[in-house]
Formats: C-alpha cells, sequence, structure tokens
C-alpha cells in the first residue's frame, strides 16, 4: 500500500518537474540569445577604423613640350633668363671671360649708390680738370672709345652717367671713379664690394672702365648684372638712350645700335681685342597681356666684326625666347591628389578643383607641394562631407606661384553590413 502511495506522488510530481527544467532551458537560451544581439550590436554599432590617407601627387611636372634650342653664338659664352619665370639656359654660362666696357654697368650702379639720384635728378655738377681733359687726348690718340672734355667743362653726374654709358666714354668712366670715390683704386675695392653684394661670384674687376682685360666674369653673372641695372630707374632710363647730347662732345652716339628693334631696351656692349664681342642685353614685349623681360649676355663672341656679331647674336637670342615662351597648362583640373582608403575596401580619390596655367618655356620645371588640411589628419575621414578641403596644393614656376584647393568628392562610401559582423573584434 505504502509502495502505491509514493509511486503516485512521484508521477504527481513529474510535470512539475519537467516545467522547471524547460524554464531554465528557455532563460538559458534567452540569455544567450540578449548576449549573442548584444554582440552582433555591439560588432554593428562598434566605432569604425579610421580611414587612411596617401598624397599621390608627383612633386614635379614641366611645361608641355621639348626644351628649345637656342641660336648660340659658336665659342662665346652666354646665358638668357625670363623675369619672372627662369633660365632658359647658356652655354660656357660659368666661364669667365674679359668684360672689356660691360664693366662699366658696375661703375655705374657704385656711383649711384655712393650718389644716389632720382629720375629727373640731375645731381651734383662735376669739374672737368686740366688733367681730365689731358687725359681725354691720350687715350683718344690710343684710340679708346671717348667723349671730348675741355677743362673747365661742367658735367652733372647725370650727364656724366650718360656719356659713361651711352657712348661708352673711357675717359669719363675714370673721371666718375676719382670723383666718387677720391681715387680709382679705392672706387675698385668699391667695385668688387658691390659686385660681392650683388652675387656676381665669379666677377672681379681692375678698373672702371674694362679696358684693362683683368676685369672678367661669366655670362650668368652679367645676366644677374643686367637685372640689377634695369631695378634702378635712372640707370633703366639710361641705358635706353640711343643718343645724348654733352656740354663739349654735343650728340654722341650709343655702340648699341639695335636698340628698339624686337623690343630691345639695352643695355651695354663692350669691345676690345682680348674680349671680342660682348652684350649684356634685355628686351621687353607684351605677351598674352603681361608685360615680359627677356635679359641676357653675350662674352667673347668672335668674327670680323665681334660687336657686330654680338648685337646680331643679342637679337636673334632675343626672337627665340620670346617665340618659346607659351602660357600652358601645367596642372590639369581633377589631377589626382589624395586617395583615402577605408579598412572595408572603399575608397575616395580626390583631385585639383582647377585647372592651372603659368606663363613659361617647354621643358621648364615645375615644383608641386601639398600642404594637407587639418581633416587630412584627423581620424574623421569617413565622415567627409562634398566639397569639404582636403588639402592645398601650390604650382610653382620661376617666380610664379598658384594655390589650388583639393575637395573631396563626397564620404567614404558606408561599411557594408556583413563586413561590419565579420570583422575581427
Amino acid at each position: 500500500m505504502a509502495r502505491d502511495v509514493a509511486a503516485h506522488a512521484y508521477v504527481a510530481e513529474e510535470p512539475r518537474r519537467v516545467a522547471k527544467a524547460l524554464r531554465r532551458s528557455l532563460i538559458a537560451l534567452l540569455v544567450v540569445v540578449l548576449l549573442a544581439a548584444a554582440g552582433a550590436g555591439y560588432q554593428y554599432f562598434r566605432s569604425l577604423p579610421p580611414a587612411s590617407a596617401s598624397v599621390i601627387l608627383p612633386r614635379q611636372a614641366n611645361f608641355p613640350g621639348a626644351r628649345p634650342s637656342l641660336p648660340w653664338p659658336p665659342l662665346a659664352a652666354g646665358s638668357l633668363a625670363v623675369e619672372g619665370v627662369g633660365s632658359l639656359g647658356g652655354q660656357y654660362s660659368s666661364e669667365q671671360r674679359p668684360l672689356a666696357s660691360v664693366t662699366k654697368l658696375v661703375t655705374a650702379l657704385v656711383v649711384l649708390k655712393q650718389h644716389p639720384l632720382a629720375v629727373g635728378q640731375s645731381g651734383p655738377e662735376i669739374t672737368v680738370s686740366a688733367s681730365d681733359a689731358a687725359a681725354y687726348r691720350t687715350d683718344a690718340a690710343q684710340r679708346q672709345s671717348v667723349v671730348a672734355v675741355v677743362p673747365g667743362e661742367r658735367l652733372s653726374e647725370l650727364e656724366a652717367l650718360e656719356a659713361m654709358l651711352v657712348p661708352s666714354a673711357n675717359n669719363v668712366a675714370r673721371l666718375l671713379a676719382r670723383w666718387s670715390a677720391g681715387s680709382i683704386p679705392a672706387f675698385v675695392a668699391d667695385m668688387n664690394a658691390e659686385a660681392a653684394a650683388l652675387g656676381l661670384r665669379h666677377t672681379h674687376l681692375v678698373g672702371p672702365a674694362g679696358l684693362n682685360a683683368g676685369s672678367v666674369g661669366t655670362a650668368a653673372d652679367m645676366v644677374r648684372l643686367g637685372e640689377a641695372v634695369l631695378a634702378n630707374p635712372v640707370l633703366a632710363q639710361i641705358v635706353q638712350m640711343p643718343q645724348v647730347t654733352l656740354p663739349a662732345a654735343g650728340t654722341v652716339y650709343n655702340y648699341d645700335y639695335v636698340l628698339g628693334h624686337d623690343g630691345i631696351i639695352g643695355i651695354k656692349t663692350g669691345s676690345t681685342t682680348s674680349s671680342g664681342g660682348n652684350f649684356v642685353f634685355a628686351a621687353r614685349r607684351l605677351l598674352a597681356g603681361r608685360s615680359v623681360t627677356v635679359v641676357g649676355a653675350v662674352l667673347g663672341v668672335t668674327g670680323a666684326q665681334p660687336l657686330t656679331s654680338a648685337l646680331s647674336a643679342g637679337e636673334a637670342l632675343v626672337n627665340a625666347a620670346f617665340d618659346s615662351l607659351k602660357v600652358a597648362t601645367v596642372l590639369p583640373r581633377g589631377r589626382k591628389v589624395v586617395v583615402i582608403k577605408a579598412k572595408w575596401g572603399a575608397q575616395v580619390v580626390a583631385g585639383t578643383s582647377r585647372a592651372v596655367s603659368l606663363f613659361g618655356f617647354p621643358g621648364e620645371p615645375v615644383r608641386l607641394s601639398v600642404a594637407p588640411a587639418p581633416a587630412l589628419a584627423s581620424k574623421k575621414l569617413a565622415k567627409l562631407v562634398a566639397g569639404e578641403r582636403l588639402a592645398t596644393v601650390v604650382v610653382r614656376a620661376g617666380g610664379q606661384a598658384v594655390a589650388v584647393p583639393v575637395l573631396a568628392p563626397g564620404p567614404v562610401p558606408a561599411a557594408p553590413v556583413k563586413w561590419r559582423f565579420e570583422r575581427g573584434l
């Protein structure tokens, strides 16, 4: 009887045990599901890894086309440059050559440094002494380049500079040196100091007139010297003069007979037996709506008439330089600059927002630099918006510089759901 009662109690308790076990299983399953859901939610919604950015623009480009071939005179040293653009190159341009009367350009710069003039001013008067007049007669007998002076003649500083630079008077160069510094040796020391200050590293001078073959320099130095002369308003005006009228000498003429041809505005000729024909020249024309100045030098031109050949060479080089100068697109619109890559394989490529056109000559190097914007250095690249600045490209050629923004085309494409769930912790 007791056994039957126990069996009956066990049977009655069994459903309750099963129900209790089922509840425990359901709770465990629910916990697992909740944990899985929480893990999936964390995996999906946790922060995305930052995208990486790289700059793919090269540091240098070139103006389109081949570098121009210039008509350099045989065996002569030469150099050519375009102000604000750059050098067109040269031949034997760092080889020292006798300067002859080109030396007088340094003489003029030193005189004006010691006794400054503004355009329109004549400056103090210089009285021609009896010894100055005697020196003129001696120089003339030696068939030097001189202008007539007489004792007691009064030349203004401006007139003396004109006499030295236009008809290239050796006697007036010496007169100016003694007047300006007290003695020719003192003045020559000042000339060499001025050459050093101008960066004429391969130029050495022994006299104010250039007759002595010991006054030497390079074609590259002479281009720099020519630029310094043009930068002085008084000298820039004088070197363009085809003639000048002086108190005793009357009207005298410039040896530079190509003045005014092909835009030529000076600067100075020189010729001796030892130097050959020398010509430091400049020309200015209007190209593509802008004023463009070419400065060049040829030293040691040979031939039956060296100075005539030097003038012709300068004119040919001027024309070749202007023919080669162009406005060209050196950086197109949309040129790829920045690539942003996300861990899930998406990427954004940002390029230049506009094209850059500069003035130059074929083959001229163009320097490119990229300045990153704050957005490019941040860890929020995946949240970019269209039009956001990523960087600035600076394009440089010669003295020209143009800045172009690089803008994001849009945000980085969203991470796929599958990638979000499958990425590692």
